[in-house]
């Protein structure tokens, strides 16, 4: 990744080091070169009179973007940082990330390069959150006096009403007091966040910080968003599809809720099992050799929906053909210890055939959640460094 500073004179002190500003903008930009030029202009009208700042860019562009930026900043009377990322990990959550890890003040405003945030709402942020001692302070669409105008089109505008209920819904502890967790325009304390606790995928880096480091104290202000200004839409289907895989990531990262999507999946892998029995026994398979080849059908669907859905993030640690033997060992080594388990279950502790089978079911059922954590999708032990004896 390479760093670009461009501080105007009027900004440069004696030893000609940029004084750190009272608040950071981190702007994510991804080819907006017909944009930037109007943002800094935008800028430098309505925050630097008001409030100290400097400028962070960070850029995934394949286009101009940077020069444009480094030729608009030579009019700017604060310093202008442009980070160029050859590899854009993460999307535009990982470039906002980036961008808060080489901020300079206790105050960092993350906003859109494409003009639909205005700057003129940036010191009415900070102001907010040192009023009310918040952590986060939002610039939200949804409270009275903001607008979502600027969307373009109902189907956009019917997107982001959807993604908001879904969010909601799935966090409304986290989200609580956030009317628009889908909004790209907010301030949050440097010292409110650890940018290494952040797992971005995607564009809706707010969602990820409220989830994963929410501060305590968090507030709102409402804004209008704005038409763009230049150029087009980021918001394609693929993003769509990564929020949607971000969502699931986020939602499954707590151990008990892992479990329960676990056994859901789980629940589902009954459908191609039952209808692998059927073909077979339809065809005059006997039934016991054909209950444990439709059970490998069943075990197939599992294991596919698991790691697209549950531990897409862990499938690095190990070869997939190493993941496939694990799980598809310990799917079967359930069915081979269930039996033996509710014989015991009865013989021993005298249950009944049928609450002995539903206490096994879920005996097996937490055994290999944990085992499919621990022994398939955890990363392997790294060995030890071999120290050598002291003569």
């Amino acid at each position: 990744m390479s760093q670009e500073s461009i501080v105007p004179e009027e900004a440069v002190t004696a030893a000609e080091v940029a004084e750190p500003g009272a608040v950071t903008i981190v702007v994510p930009t991804f080819n907006e070169s017909a944009n930037v030029r109007r943002l800094l202009h935008q800028i430098t009208e309505s925050v630097p009179a008001r409030l100290p700042c400097e400028v962070v860019f960070v850029d995934d562009s394949t286009d101009d973007t940077p020069q444009v930026i480094h030729d608009a900043a030579r009019d700017c009377p604060f310093p202008v940082t442009v980070l160029h990322r050859e590899e854009p990990v993460g999307g535009l959550g990982g470039a906002v990330v980036e961008g808060m890890k080489a901020a300079g003040s206790d105050w960092i405003v993350v906003m859109d390069g494409d003009c639909q945030h205005p700057p003129s709402l940036v010191p009415e942020l900070v102001t907010t959150g040192e009023r009310a001692g918040a952590g986060l302070v939002v610039a939200s669409r949804y409270l009275k006096g903001g607008s979502r105008a600027g969307l373009a089109g109902s189907y956009r505008v019917a997107v982001s009403r959807a993604a908001t209920w879904l969010t909601k819904t799935l966090f409304p502890r986290r989200l609580h007091g956030i009317s628009d967790p889908m909004s790209g325009f907010f301030a949050i304390r440097r010292s409110a966040v650890t940018a290494e606790a952040l797992k971005p995928l995607g564009y809706k880096i707010l969602l990820e910080l409220a989830v994963r480091s929410r501060p305590r104290t968090v507030t709102e202000v409402p804004f209008v968003f704005q038409e763009r200004f230049a150029g087009e839409s980021k918001s394609t289907v693929k993003e769509g599809q990564r929020f949607l895989r971000h969502l699931a990531g986020l939602r499954t990262a707590d151990p008990l809720a892992r479990m329960v999507v676990f056994g859901l999946i789980g629940l589902t892998g009954f459908v191609p099992n039952l209808a692998a029995l059927w073909a077979m026994t339809e065809a005059g398979l006997h039934y016991l050799p054909a209950e444990i080849i439709a059970n490998q059908f069943g075990v197939a669907w599992n294991f596919l929906l698991i790691e697209k859905l549950l531990f897409r993030d862990r499938r690095r640690h190990r070869h997939w053909a190493d993941r496939t033997a694990r799980f598809a060992l310990l799917a079967n080594a359930d069915l081979v210890l269930r039996i033996p388990l509710i014989a015991l279950l009865v013989a021993q502790f005298g249950l009944a055939v049928l609450p002995a089978t539903a206490l096994a079911l879920v005996i097996t059922f937490v055994l290999r959640f944990v085992g499919t954590e621990a022994l398939v999708y955890l990363p392997r032990r790294k060995p030890r460094a071999k120290t050598e004896p002291h003569s």
